[in-house]
């Protein structure tokens, strides 16, 4: 394994990319990796609830199952960090991938919400390893200069998969068994290892100083990554009990919320991450956070599809806003040898509000009512514009600068 990581990441110093250019042969290669891995995870997510709801599981076991992956992914991104600088791309991704193959397929021979809440945690792993390594290697494949756009691009193919994979999974369930889904959802999984096997890696460098023993975060990543902790709990809450809300009220139209959501998303992102390029982070955040927001009160005044669907269109432009910015954000002050770092800490923080706000919102949903986890939810975000404005007010005399300057 590690003599073909070499070959391959020889091979990319014969194919450097043109400067300035994106749509590159491994570019393409890594987007439709990206896609299949997101599509088998996406069509997991608002069935596994379902699922465990099958398997006599409460409001408050289906918040933990949920938030148990994604605290093992949390766990396991730091590692993932060093792995991709000391032992290569190709190595972590290709590793990460098999796992969660593994994981999602054992799924269909799961009876029991013990072993579901073990296989979790390997699904975990698995997804925060190649998830840490395909941001970190589409990073490496985008020129410098045009992080913010080609980061964008790159968030598509997720995004699509985001339309493609929830709708499917929903559509699914009333004419195929739950194993039946879910090795169609490893089958998404095995798809994006097989593709990037063929990607050409880029070399990395062995790191000159000893690793710290708690070197667990890329600091000049944090920001970014705090604020997008408050956000991404707002994620975990729309991903966990939205279909079990649109139930309980008899609210049509849950398969199109996710399309919507998606395409929305897709839309925005093909010209925000422009904008970030050109103006920073203050030209995108505010604006994007406001659009989350709203969504967040329109869900918890849900009374008809019209609102959920306006729900689903304000939610995706508004997230299709602000994620790509922050992820060019965490990663284009630190060092050449950190950004797999920086990478790990961005989608730690990801992880981590994903996690902590299924299990909140899952014990807000057993206390009081599926409205009050998205009232909860827009609370998260409107701390997330207060850190916001805080930090901008305190670095007010280094706004001149504001143009994004690139290591």
């Amino acid at each position: 394994m590690m003599k073909r990581t070499m070959n391959s990441e020889r091979r990319y110093v014969m194919t450097q990319i043109p400067k300035d250019k994106i749509w590159t042969r491994d570019f393409i290669f890594i987007c439709f990796s990206n896609f299949f891995i997101f599509a088998g995870f996406q069509m997991t997510l608002p069935t596994l609830p379902l699922f465990v709801n099958k398997l006599g599981g409460s409001d408050q076991l289906i918040g933990l199952v949920v938030g148990v992956f994604t605290l093992s992914a949390l766990l396991i991104r730091p590692w993932s960090g060093h792995m991709l600088e000391s032992y290569g791309r190709r190595f972590v991704y290709l590793i990460g991938l098999f796992v969660f193959v593994l994981s999602v397929g054992s799924y269909a021979f799961t009876g029991s919400l013990a072993l579901l809440f073990l296989m979790r945690i390997v699904q975990g792993l698995g997804w925060g390893m190649s998830t840490t390594a395909v941001g970190t290697i589409a990073t490496d494949l985008i020129p410098p200069k045009r992080r913010g756009e080609g980061m964008g691009y790159f968030g598509l193919a997720g995004n699509l998969a985001m339309a493609f994979g929830p709708a499917l999974g929903l559509l699914l369930i009333p004419f195929i068994n739950f194993s039946g889904l879910f090795m169609i959802a490893a089958g998404g999984g095995l798809t994006a290892f097989f593709i990037a096997a063929f990607i050409h890696y880029k070399p990395t460098d062995k790191p000159t100083e000893k690793r710290k023993r708690w070197d667990v975060f890329e600091k000049t990543a944090l920001m970014p990554s705090v604020l997008l902790f408050f956000i991404t709990m707002v994620f975990g809450g729309i991903a966990t009990f939205l279909p079990l809300y649109t139930t309980s009220l008899g609210v049509d139209g849950i398969e199109l919320y996710f399309v919507i959501f998606a395409f929305s998303l897709m839309f925005v992102r093909t010209f925000a991450g422009k904008i970030y390029d050109r103006k920073g982070h203050k030209a995108v955040f505010l604006p994007g956070t406001l659009l989350v927001f709203v969504a967040m009160i329109d869900l918890s005044l849900l009374s008809n599809e019209f609102m959920l669907l306006t729900a689903a269109l304000l939610f995706g432009m508004g997230f299709g806003t602000v994620l790509p910015a922050l992820q060019a954000w965490a990663v284009q002050e630190a060092p050449l040898n950190r950004k797999g770092m920086a990478n790990a800490t961005f989608f730690s923080f990801f992880d981590l509000g994903v996690g902590l706000g299924a299990i909140l919102f899952g014990l807000i949903a057993s206390k009081f009512s599926y409205s009050d986890i998205y009232l909860a939810s827009a609370v998260s975000v409107g701390i997330a514009m207060v850190i916001y404005m805080i930090y901008v007010k305190r670095h007010a005399p280094q706004q001149s600068r504001e143009a994004v300057q690139y290591k």
